[in-house]
């Protein structure tokens, strides 16, 4: 019994002691709050505080020389603030602030955003707009309306009336606050995710809305930053476009703090540096004491990096200005357009890259559905995605690999007639280099088909001349950061892979540049760049480097990288660079190049293409012409390709503008660029 009441006294104590520590605590906490700091709590007890989000400034794109090529304005955005909007249990007052803002904007001749995939046809019947399935499956998604996928346009505004009580209002009100409701719903629209209702208003309009702010609860004005081109031509395919975040991308980048009124790059260089040129959004905290006074701080916003391009944007306009000549000189029934692309030989540097025909990132948007609908594929860029047989542009490299497996030197030599037999069946080469005894170096001048058959096609064989052209890059990835094609380099086994057999006369064609090889413009400036530079390919890159928003930091400092080091003979180089200036000197490119002051050397090559028109097949050419300057210290390295050319020569004037720029030398005006050339590789004959 003594123990029992000793531990029980022992618990009592202990119980004491610890309400006097608890209550001592509570005392020093309240001596602090209303001693020691007194007045900040009293001030801070009545005070009010709201937090915003801060956007982060989209970081810009420069040339290589520092001119801006894509910066941002500012501009204002009508949002709906869900904490001030009425509520959906008010959907009437809703409907009635919605039509009243779309009316305003009617009257300012102002779009807003109207993305419902249903209108009213010349009846007054709701029906879908034609090519928006995507969107129409999503109206009828069970997120959506859930409704089935056979349901009608009637079907789905039947259920919209009802969701959002537009019974009272004319069909043609209702579609258009129909399509507010609906896409309210479909970003998702509460208190964190603010509703977008019109992007870069103008003043006038943002002045009416704050005027009749008791009216327009809840709607707000944004000041938001919008991308802005120097000039909106240059360069789109590389630079890209950005766009409001949609509902699929929403779901994979919120993780990463994206909301859904954001911007995202959608292509090109806007898209693969999206994460250096968002920047990262910041808050905003707003605290208002009772005698107004306020404080404003700004937390967590860094603003986007700016990336720095190898382009330098006077020689990109030079390029695509040319370009665009010769297509348009072509002619749109033979011509689907064509492309352009400058290298530093010595760095992989990309200095201009252009694609035809084009568009204008500045009205992008405003074009896009008929920009989408030509069939002239503007959008594409031809210089990374489209692919090509090369025709004799190939030559170039079964000449080095000729080389340097031995099967022939500077002096070998090859009769050449009209016609090559070939087990049975007959290849042909061009009448006009007919009867002649070639060397490699005026093999390559005059583009004979002969020689190549002969050293290429059956001496050298298939697997020797890729192992060589795989070292050139020629249908391997160039590492450029953009989208590309890498190609197809034809082999056994790549038939093989598509259900065909090899035949041996593939080889003959291969060695010219025909057979199954598809090949990029930008591969093929890649691969005379490191024929020019003595045989290290590098890889082609568009960064020069990345700098921190206020240009203060480097953050990355593009270095040349090399990709395959050949090991070529510097003999061997030498005669294949030999054989490319007489293209110059004695062949089919002296009425141009010619024309230079800067010495080039090239190669020219033009292969056969079947194309429907209007539901004829109808066989044209397409022209390539690679080359370099100046001849003895390669610098620059060009490829031109124009689908429907008649000739590679035809297209070096294309290449003549850019070196004329890029060395600062003038062409003359009066000179007529030849479109005669002795390079018809073309070979109709069966393969074997």
């Amino acid at each position: 019994m003594r123990l029992a009441r000793e531990e029980k006294k022992g618990r009592f104590i202990a119980l004491i002691s610890i309400f006097v520590c608890l209550f001592l605590v509570f005392c020093a906490r309240l001596v602090n709050i209303q001693v020691i700091n007194g007045d900040k709590y009293a001030a801070t007890s009545t005070a009010s505080t709201s937090t915003t989000t801060v956007k982060a400034t989209r970081g810009q794109i420069l040339d290589r020389n520092g001119n801006v090529l894509v910066g941002n304005r500012q501009g204002n955005d009508i949002i709906f603030n869900a904490g001030k909007f009425p509520s959906l249990s008010n959907q009437e007052q809703r409907n009635e602030i919605i039509l009243s803002l779309i009316n305003l904007f009617d009257k300012t001749e102002e779009e807003w955003i109207n993305e419902l995939p249903i209108t009213l046809n010349a009846n007054g019947n709701y029906q879908f707009i034609e090519d928006r399935e995507s969107d129409i499956a999503k109206l009828k998604s069970r997120d959506m309306l859930h409704l089935n996928k056979y349901a009608t346009a009637d079907d789905c505004m039947q259920e919209i009336v009802e969701k959002y009580k537009l019974e009272n209002y004319s069909k043609y009100d209702t579609l258009r606050i129909a399509s507010v409701c609906c896409n309210m719903k479909q970003t998702a629209f509460n208190t964190a995710n603010p509703y977008v209702f019109a992007q870069d208003v103008s003043d006038e309009v943002v002045s009416v809305i704050k005027e009749n702010s008791n009216f327009y609860k809840g709607v707000d004005v944004q000041i938001v930053t919008y991308r802005e081109y120097t000039d909106g031509t240059i360069a789109p395919h590389i630079l890209g476009v950005t766009g409001v975040i949609n509902a699929e991308e929403y779901a994979t980048l919120k993780a990463k703090g994206y909301a859904m009124d954001d911007i995202l790059g959608k292509s090109g260089i806007e898209k693969v540096f999206e994460e250096n040129l968002k920047g990262t959004n910041g808050t905003k905290t707003v605290t208002t004491s009772t005698d107004g006074t306020q404080q404003t701080k700004v937390t967590g916003l860094k603003n986007g990096d700016n990336i720095v391009l190898t382009i330098d944007a006077k020689l990109q306009k030079i390029a695509q200005d040319a370009l665009k000549a010769k297509c348009d000189s072509v002619g749109t029934a033979n011509s689907g357009g064509g492309a352009v692309v400058v290298m530093n030989c010595k760095t992989g540097e990309i200095l201009a890259m252009a694609s035809y025909p084009s568009y204008d990132l500045s009205t992008y948007y405003d074009d896009y559905s008929k920009l989408a609908k030509n069939t002239n594929s503007p959008l594409y860029n031809r210089a990374t995605l489209s692919t090509y047989a090369p025709g004799s542009t190939a030559k170039v490299s079964t000449s080095i690999a000729c080389l340097e497996e031995g099967i022939i030197d500077g002096s070998s030599s090859k009769y050449c007639a009209y016609n090559y037999p070939y087990r049975g069946h007959n290849f042909v080469c061009q009448i006009n280099h007919a009867n002649r005894t070639l060397t490699v170096r005026t093999a390559l001048q005059d583009s004979c088909n002969s020689f190549f058959y002969f050293y290429g096609g059956e001496q050298l064989g298939i697997d020797k001349m890729n192992m060589y052209r795989e070292m050139l890059g020629l249908g391997q990835p160039t590492g450029i950061e953009i989208s590309e094609n890498t190609g197809v380099l034809d082999s056994p086994s790549y038939r093989t892979s598509i259900g065909q057999t090899w035949m041996p006369g593939f080889s003959l064609q291969s060695a010219i540049g025909q057979a199954g090889n598809l090949f990029t413009p930008l591969q093929l400036c890649n691969y005379v760049a490191t024929i020019a530079n003595g045989g290290t390919r590098y890889e082609a890159h568009l960064i020069k480097s990345i700098l921190t928003a206020d240009n203060t930091m480097t953050l990355l400092e593009k270095e040349p990288k090399v990709v395959v080091e050949t090991g070529f003979s510097e003999k061997n180089i030498k005669t294949v660079h030999e054989g490319m200036r007489l293209v110059v000197t004695n062949g089919s490119c002296q009425y141009n190049f010619g024309l230079l002051d800067i010495a080039v050397a090239c190669k020219t090559g033009t292969s056969q293409v079947d194309k429907v028109i209007n539901g004829t097949k109808k066989t044209y050419t397409n022209g390539f012409n690679i080359s370099f300057a100046p001849y003895d210290d390669p610098e620059l390295a060009v490829a031109v390709a124009v689908e429907g050319a008649t000739s590679g020569g035809g297209c070096a004037p294309v290449a003549c503008d850019i070196y004329n720029y890029y060395f600062e030398d003038k062409v003359n005006d009066s000179s007529e660029l030849s479109e005669d050339e002795t390079d018809t590789d073309i070979n109709s004959s069966l393969l074997y």
